[in-house]
């Protein structure tokens, strides 16, 4: 791997000229720094350089330039072409990588007039071969023709004349630099730039011009003397021109070809040969990453490899002088172990027939070197021969990295060298605004020179050591490229020094030998599997057959949904309810009346065994309605795909499910997004990697952006690569899991989740044996081997070591204790809990260890030598070992699959382990592969994290967290809450501890800690090492008192079904004390009774069992594994000195983006995860390769295509994300159906008497009411609706029999819970804001934002003879609506409101304007009547309070506003009704004098109005069906009609003008044929009433009025002898909206004391007059009607439940309880009223009486002895009068303490009322 490269710089000539350079240049600021390269490098006498392998490291690099220009080049490794086909691709190759953009190139505009055609030069001549052909072309001596190729004419070759000095020889040698060529069709001679040469003949290039990429081929004439296409020019060296037609390659060595595959010449996905070698630009022939061959590497950058390469790239003798060289170099290559010049980049021992490894390179992304430096011309004299024998003698090419200064003019062997601007360009910093300075805290003055920060990035490169150069050069490659790297190493047999080195002990001994006597000595038998010792043995039949105690407590199938999860998946459905709201009509909602899902996973097939027992366990595919419940545990298959190669198939299945139902919403769940997130087309250049683009390829494809019914949820832990400046997702779209913060209590939520922080976090817990953890010895081990094997990956090195670790681990533990001292303390302790816990107990449970291997072959071969030495030992029956790769099923041996089977108890005899929680309990290795960790779930017995092999290679934020990610999980509280308490134990506690029984306990604690901590209370050497945790199962009392609550309570907890893994317990919760203090213990491996304790828990042995499903983790501590890490990863994640988040969340996010700036403020520690969304999309974007790169600004624009219909949910790994999704699906299904169904009011009505029918009735048949018949109909003045329950009766001479124990007597505290039923709404249906469809698009949109403006505000001014002042609304009337009203002749003054005639018959239109007064419920009124009005035509008003008009005008941009003055901001509907009846018969009055001009006669102008509630939301038509036989009661046949069919009913009634109003009745379920006997009533009606506005003039709404307005304003028009009309054949339904109308206000203090005050009761809503009572801030009128409601034992004792004897009401209807009857009598004289002769009143009371109210009238009337009095006024002297003028002290007494007042402050103008009794 390493590269070997010859020679080495004695350091110290190196250092001196480099310091003596650096020095001149800081000493004076116009000094060149002297040319110490040349000097250095090109000096023929140069001693041969000594071979070695190295691979460079930076650690402490500035990290800025490490992300930004290290982290993501990489190593391609492409198929292997045959040379014919590269030639055909490089055709097309560009000079950009597949990981960064292209280099822009600008050609200079062509000059004015000058031809620009393909094919033509700038002359406008002809150069296409195939027109010149025949043509004979005269050209100079020693030029020769040759064919260019124009990418812009891929079937044409240009004719060009050029040099041949500057064109290769046969051997792909000696062209000189530089370029001197002719143009044959104008004939210009002379160019002397092969760039202003191809501007000439039009190449327009968009990269950058090489004659070596577009000068192709010779030109040969035939013999017939036609000009044809000839041999390719050789400008490479692997390719000689032997025939005209091909090239061939250098056969490979015999070592090399071994290996080779017949098919492609690739051996797993590595090259052979020399065939790769690209064109010597170095870029791999896809234009890709670079190609790395098995012979020699072919680079990114400018490395040609070859023994005597051309110069390679580019015109060099141009780039001298015309400016500085356009290279694209992909790296630094490895630095040697002695210090060296960062530019001085070793490339391989270029002995094509030797060489067998890849190197490492380290790519990286370039820009183009302009406006750094200009090179100045250089005299011809000054040239540097390179020598002949420089790369013999060096055995390297060098490279020479421009800095400062002026290169010279090579000449000779110049294919030995490279330049590159790689190092110069790393300084082009973006030129930046001084605004922008300011925000990063920069000044231009601090910035230094590019000059100065080379020689000081030089200086500093120059003191890396050689393990810190060979990281920096493995952090280079991308994943993929090192896992290559590490297979390449082991294939090609490069490891074997290594293993050989390990195939003896530390001892010295042989290890298999050792192995073989172990094995002999131990002859049959087998370490017994569980409850008991290690020396114990057994049989192999004995141990399978051993059964273990089974677990009672499995609760496999339960599905919790925690509250966390809840509250996500309420974000998710609020976010798509808002992309539905936000009017670009990109999702409806109301269109869909199913869900359907699919969920794509990464490819592990653990991923999708866990998905699909997720989706199983919750019963979604049931609760959506998707399958059967019989089925649906098959049928979830279908449901879950894997981004495989089967994906297209199964996807295409899908979109067509999508297409053919337009009616079903579908979310596709795209999980663990971030995963192989590459482009379709870098895909295709993938090179054998089989995932690669397939997301892209599914997720972006044109079916899924452009389907209305598909909904795309991308869901990931580790977003950031989703985050880019070309995100798909807008951020708005970002749901984010809720901030788990630790520190607020999270009340009796039992576990808290436990994830990245929380690890970097409990370092400074202080406790003794942290959760996260550098093994400090291993890491020396390692170094010492890394120096010995330089050239191996550090990865193949680690892992032989952690293997060889292990292994002797297990000896040490079982046979040789001498071997103890070379296991680390770590490995061994984590080592004898695996294997020492079984052993405690009956149930045979112990801990899972996790070795994480990212390279599947040392995965295996770890897999292999654990399990021979596991096996050689006899402990297969111990413990299990399972390979842990992503790309098959789980492997466990039958006798554990036994083990597991009868813990489960009830499972079917094929049930084998299919998820990794499956294998909770069972005592095993887990050795997990694969490139990435996927999302995978581990049981709660995890205990270990083994990470050590996680190192150089990982340093980007994903890549580094996701694995830490593993271990994060749910854990009890009480860790996070007092770690010191739930993980240590103090030093009584230690004493009391059992003794340990294992003498490996003392050589642990040795290592770790003083030996008074000693481990012996877990029985388990160094268990408190392991994870510092308490079990001492002898804490004292008062701690386990203490935690016996929140074990006890049920685990109610955030353990979510994502997050079950690690660590949990789910014992019951009757579980002993005992056993509760010992599962603190290290996840209760160990604790020291090796008895289950006597108890009620019965045959539960361990506290620790139990299934994590679903999180549902039982009342158990459950503790948070322990993760050891490498000491690259322990310096980034255990750094976290401040903030929320660790060091490395300042690394690149993501291998796939690149930092936008290396200059950009720094990523706060304390961001949340919105905040760091935010930064990512402003300063990362999205590499060439990526899915996301396409998606660039739109030109046009200036913006970005963010697909409308795509969410992004993001929170910590296994936090329960796919739980919540679940959950989001199940509401949004609920939802959908909510949206197709209504929740009305269902209530019987109230005080109904059947038992006599009026006598007055009409014929049941009738369509129409008959005025004769009904005006002899009496008016039945008790309140029937339901509503009206809590209300004080109406007193009728019927009321005075009713027996009064009938009445119950109801609570009036509690809020009554109204009934209501679900009905599916229908077409004719009125709805609120939430509803869009395509035909009422038009009349709820406006269509563009410029509409708000086409409203007009109009004033309008009337005066009220009741408000005896002059009343000012406002009209909002949009554009549309204009044709309603009569303006000026100048337009401008509003006028009237235009009204119909009586007379007019038009199907299309009611006539009645519409009223609905509305407040607080912008969104949620049902205000849209499009559909039940059927779209007809017709005029309706919204009535809104001022301050609320911007909401509704907001939401309603098409509707008409009426606007009520600021004085009624707080009013409430008695108001809005008051103002619309004024206004409407001011209006009336106008149209009909406009219309009287017109002829027309006053009586002929429409008088009626409608006015309707914002809730009013379905209409039926009921008619009573025909008695059959069977039936005993008649049925009653229902059918929805629309509004519009009930009004033009209503409206056709004959005689209609002599009705004052008419109205429908409620919808009931339980309507009967009894109640629709009369098909019309005289009675109250509410909420839906047509109004004589004409008939009513003299009759008043109470505008002071919340409550029962409309019972009172019935009773007021009765009793002016007018007709009330209810029709029984219609009724209306109510939906019950939670939000807004008459909700009560909150009553609060005026001025606040404090913020936690008790509820204000009802009786304190009044005081005395001048009291020191607390004010109320609170309108006086609503404090007296609540007051009022719960006051009538205080007020009028004598009427409770007493209704012969009611309270006499005169002129008003006043809520006084329930207890109460009211006789409402009218003052007017010639009113009607009810008899109350022989009535004795129980009370009186006076409501702001007017003038018609005398003493005489109140004489009339006989009251009970201690009768109450109440008098209500305005103030406190029209009270005092009113006393005076009713006479009322004649018989009534007054004590000065019966004033009261309502609880306001003066400038609120509180109302006052007095009490008297009756004398």
């Amino acid at each position: 791997m390493g590269n070997s490269y010859a020679g080495q710089l004695k350091s110290a000539r190196f250092e001196e000229a480099l310091h003596n350079s650096i020095e001149a240049s800081l000493r004076c600021s116009s000094v060149v720094p002297r040319p110490i390269f040349s000097q250095l490098y090109l000096d023929p006498d140069q001693h041969p350089f000594s071979s070695a392998d190295v691979k460079p490291k930076v650690e402490d690099l500035d990290k800025d330039l490490v992300n930004r220009y290290t982290q993501n080049g990489s190593l391609d490794f492409s198929n292997n072409l045959t040379v014919n086909e590269m030639e055909d691709d490089e055709d097309d190759e560009e000079m950009s990588d597949s990981n960064s953009p292209p280099i822009p190139y600008s050609q200079k505009p062509a000059p004015e007039g000058s031809c620009t055609t393909d094919g033509f030069c700038q002359a406008g001549k002809d150069l296409r071969l195939v027109s010149l052909c025949m043509e004979q072309i005269d050209i100079p001596a020693g030029f020769l023709l040759v064919g260019a190729k124009s990418p812009n004419l891929p079937e044409h070759i240009l004719v060009c004349a050029v040099d041949k000095r500057f064109l290769p020889d046969d051997h792909g040698k000696n062209a000189l630099l530089g370029f001197s060529g002719n143009c044959i069709g104008c004939g210009e001679r002379g160019f002397r730039y092969f760039t202003e040469f191809s501007n000439h003949i039009n190449l327009k290039l968009t990269t950058q011009p090489k004659k070596q990429k577009h000068l192709k081929y010779y030109l040969v004439r035939s013999s017939q003397g036609v000009l044809s296409k000839g041999p390719l020019i050789c400008w490479k060296e692997c390719r000689s021109r032997q025939s005209s037609a091909s090239c061939h390659s250098i056969k490979p060595s015999s070592s090399v070809s071994s290996t080779v595959t017949p098919e492609n010449g690739t051996t797993n996905g590595y090259k052979s040969g020399f065939t790769q070698t690209d064109a010597a630009n170095g870029n791999s022939s896809h234009g890709g990453k670079g190609s790395a061959s098995s012979s020699t590497p072919a680079h990114t950058g400018n490395y040609s490899l070859s023994p005597r390469p051309s110069y390679a790239s580019g015109d060099q003798a141009t780039m001298f002088i015309s400016g500085p060289p356009k290279k694209r170099h992909r790296g630094w290559y490895p630095g040697s172990p002695l210090p060296q010049p960062g530019f001085v980049v070793p490339v391989p021992t270029v002995r094509p027939l030797s060489r067998t490894e890849p190197l490492l390179s380290a790519p990286v992304p370039q820009t183009p070197l302009t406006g750094i430096l200009q090179p100045r011309p250089i005299p011809a004299g000054e040239t540097v021969i390179v020598p002949e024998n420089l790369l013999s003698n060096s055995g390297v090419r060098p490279v020479i990295l421009i800095g400062y200064g002026t290169l010279p003019y090579f000449y000779g062997n110049v294919g030995d060298i490279v330049v590159s601007p790689l190092l110069v360009n790393c300084y082009k910093i973006p030129q930046l605004e001084n605004k922008d300075l300011e925000q990063l805290g920069l000044t231009g003055s601090q910035f230094l020179s590019v000059e100065n920060m080379i020689l000081l990035t030089i200086q500093y490169l120059v003191r890396l050591g050689q393990h810190q150069s060979r990281a920096l050069a493995e952090s280079m490659l991308t994943t993929s490229e090192f896992l290559k790297e590490i297979s390449y190493e082991l294939i090609t047999g490069k490891v074997s020094f290594l293993a050989s080195h390990f195939k003896t002990t530390s001892l010295g001994d042989d290890l298999d030998k050792l192995l073989e006597k172990m094995q002999q000595r131990r002859g049959d038998s087998v370490v017994t599997p569980f409850n008991g010792d290690l020396n114990e043995c057994v049989s192999p039949q004995e141990a399978a057959a051993m059964i273990p105690t089974q677990n009672l407590d499995l609760d496999n199938e339960t599905f919790q949904i925690y509250q966390p999860q809840l509250t996500v998946a309420r974000k998710l459905l609020s976010q798509v309810c808002a992309i539905a709201d936000s009017g670009s009509q990109s999702l409806d909602l109301g269109h869909f009346s199913k869900v359907d899902f699919i969920i794509i996973v990464p490819r592990s097939e653990v991923l999708v065994q866990q998905t699909l027992q997720r989706i199983r366990q919750s019963g979604v595919l049931v609760d959506l309605g998707l399958e059967e419940n019989g089925t649906a545990h098959q049928r979830a298959e279908k449901y879950v795909v894997r981004l495989d190669n089967e994906i297209q198939t199964k996807f295409e299945v899908f979109m067509r499910r999508v297409k053919q139902n337009p009616y079903t919403l579908f979310v596709l769940v795209h999980d663990n997004s971030h995963v192989e997130l590459t482009s379709v087309i870098s895909g295709s250049l993938s090179h054998g990697e089989p995932s690669h683009g397939l997301a892209d390829r599914v997720i972006n494809c044109r079916e899924v952006l452009e389907a209305f019914n598909l909904l795309v949820l991308q869901v990931s832990s580790f977003p950031y690569t989703l985050q880019t400046q070309q995100s798909r997702i807008s951020s708005s779209n970002e749901v984010h899991w809720i901030q788990l913060d630790t520190g607020e209590d999270v009340g009796c939520e039992e576990k808290l989740y436990f994830g990245l922080n929380e690890y970097s976090k409990s370092l400074q817990w202080g406790i003794t044996s942290p959760l996260l953890r550098c093994d400090e010895t291993f890491e020396k081990m390692v170094n010492t081997l890394l120096e010995r094997y330089p050239r191996l990956h550090s990865m193949v090195v680690r892992c032989y070591l952690l293997i060889q670790q292990y292994s002797e681990a297990l000896m040490a533990l079982t046979t040789m204790a001498s071997l103890r001292d070379h296991s680390t303390p770590e490995t061994l302790s984590i080592m004898d809990d695996l294997i020492s816990s079984p052993g405690k107990n009956k149930s045979g449970r112990g801990h899972m260890l996790i070795i994480r291997v990212p390279s599947v072959q040392l995965a295996m071969l770890a897999k292999e030598r654990l399990q021979e030495v596991r096996d050689k030992l006899g402990l297969q029956y111990r413990f299990e070992i399972i390979l842990g790769n992503p790309a098959t099923e789980l492997s466990v041996a039958t006798h554990f699959v036994a083990r597991l089977k009868s813990w489960r108890g009830s499972e079917p005899e094929e049930w084998i382990p299919r998820t990794y929680q499956d294998l909770d309990g069972l005592p095993c290795i887990v050795i997990l592969t694969g490139k990435d960790p996927l999302g995978e779930t581990f049981p709660r017995s995890l205990k270990y994290c083994d990470l050590r092999l996680i190192d150089s290679s990982y340093l980007t934020r994903t890549a580094l967290e996701q694995e830490v990610g593993l271990a994060c999980c749910y854990v009890s509280k009480e860790v996070i809450r007092g770690p010191t308490v739930a993980l240590d134990l103090s030093g009584k506690e230690q004493e009391r501890a059992a003794v340990s029984e294992n003498d490996s306990d003392e050589l642990l604690i040795d290592l770790e800690r003083p030996q008074s901590n000693s481990s012996a209370v877990t029985g388990t050497s160094g268990s408190i090492v392991e994870n510092g945790v308490s079990s001492s199962s002898t804490a004292d009392k008062s701690q386990k008192q203490s935690l016996t609550p929140s074990f006890q309570s049920p685990a109610t907890s955030l353990g979510l079904d994502e997050g079950v893994s690690a660590s949990s317990a789910g014992a019951g919760a009757g579980e002993t004390l005992k056993q509760e203090c010992d599962s603190l213990g290290p996840q209760m491996a160990s604790s020291t009774t090796s008895k289950p304790p006597s108890s009620s828990s019965g045959p539960r042995t361990l506290p620790w069992q139990g299934e994590p499903i679903r999180g549902c983790r039982g009342p158990h501590a459950a503790l948070p594994p322990v993760v050891i890490l490498s000491k690259a990863a322990y310096s980034l994640l255990g750094s976290q000195k401040s903030g929320k988040l660790p060091s490395s969340s300042s690394l690149l996010p993501h291998a796939d983006v690149a930092w936008v700036s290396s200059l950009r403020p720094l990523l706060n520690k304390d961001m949340s995860s919105e905040e760091q969304s935010l930064y990512y999309r402003q300063w990362t974007s999205a590499r060439q390769h990526h899915a996301d790169y396409s998606n660039q600004l739109d030109p046009a624009s200036g913006t970005r295509n963010f697909h409308p219909r795509r969410l992004l949910l993001t929170g910590p790994p296994q936090v329960g994300k796919t739980g919540s999704y679940l959950q989001f699906l199940r509401i949004l299904f609920r939802m959908l159906i909510r949206l197709l169904e209504v929740d009305v009011y269902d209530e019987e009505e109230i005080n109904t008497d059947h038992s006599e029918s009026s006598e007055v009735s009409q014929s049941e048949g009738e369509p129409w009411p008959d005025i004769e018949s009904f005006s002899k109909m009496p008016f039945d003045v008790s309140v029937h609706d339901a509503k009206y329950t809590l209300m004080s009766l109406v007193y009728t001479e019927k009321l005075a029999g009713v027996k009064q124990e009938v009445i119950k007597e109801s609570k009036v505290e509690e809020p009554r819970k109204r009934e209501t039923v679900s009905i599916m709404l229908t077409k004719y249906a009125a709805y609120n804001t939430f509803h869009h469809c395509d035909q009422c698009r038009q009349y709820m949109d406006f269509t563009s934002a410029s509409q708000m403006s086409d409203s007009t505000l109009h004033a309008f001014t009337f005066s009220s003879s009741m408000l005896g002042e002059e009343v000012q609304l406002y009209f909002i009337i949009p554009k549309s609506k204009e044709s309603h009203f009569v303006f000026s002749k100048q337009g401008k003054h509003l006028e009237s409101m235009r009204l119909p005639l009586v007379s007019d018959k038009n199907l299309n239109a009611v006539k009645s304007p519409i009223f609905t007064p509305s407040s607080g419920r912008h969104e949620h009124g049902l205000l849209n009547l499009f559909h039940a009005m059927e779209g007809i035509s017709h005029l309706h008003l919204l009535v809104v309070k001022e301050y609320e008009m911007p909401l509704y005008r907001k939401y309603w941009p098409n509707h008409i506003m009426l606007v009520l003055p600021g004085m009624f901001n707080n009013a409430g509907v008695g108001a809005a009704r008051f103002l619309i009846k004024e206004l409407s018969y001011h209006n009336l009055e106008l149209e009909r004098n406009r219309l009287e001009e017109l002829g027309i006669k006053r009586q002929c102008v429409w008088p009626f109005i409608v006015m309707m509630d914002d809730s009013c939301v379905l209409w039926n038509i009921h008619s009573v069906q025909e008695p059959s036989s069977q039936p005993v009661e008649v049925g009653v046949s229902s059918k929805n009609v629309s509004l519009k069919t009930v009004l033009q009913h209503i409206e056709a009634t004959p005689k209609i003008v002599h009705y004052a109003i008419l109205g429908i009745q409620k919808w009931s379920s339980k309507l009967t044929s009894q109640s629709l006997k009369a098909p019309f009533s005289r009675c109250h009606v509410h909420d839906f009433i047509l109004l004589n506005i004409d008939l009513t003039q003299n009759v008043q709404y109470d505008f002071n009025r919340y409550f029962c307005e409309d019972v009172d304003f019935n009773l007021r028009t009765n009793s002016s002898g007018l007709f009330i009309c209810r029709f029984n054949n219609f009724s209306l339904m109510k939906k019950h909206v939670q939000v807004g109308g008459q909700r009560d206000f909150i009553i609060k203090p005026k001025i606040m004391v404090s913020e936690s005050l008790a509820p204000i009761l009802p009786l304190q809503y009044i005081c005395a007059p001048d009291s020191e009572h607390t004010l109320l801030a609170a309108p006086a009128q609503f404090l007296l009607e609540k007051f009022l409601q719960h006051a009538s034992y205080k007020l009028f004792p004598k009427a409770i439940h007493n209704f012969r004897s009611p309270v006499l009401a005169i002129d008003c209807y006043l809520n006084i309880g329930p207890e109460v009857a009211i006789c409402y009598i009218s003052s007017r004289p010639h009113s009607s009223n009810v008899n109350c002769e022989g009535v004795f009143f129980s009370g009186l009371l006076l409501y702001l009486c007017d003038s018609f109210v005398g003493a005489d009238l109140l004489k009339k009337f006989k009251f009970l002895k201690g009768a109450t009095l109440c008098v209500i006024c305005q103030d406190r002297s029209s009270l005092r009068q009113t006393i005076v003028r009713l006479e009322l002290e004649d018989e009534w007494q007054f004590r000065l303490r019966d004033e009261f007042q309502t609880a306001n402050s003066s400038e609120d103008k509180p109302l006052y009322f007095l009490t008297g009794r009756h004398v």
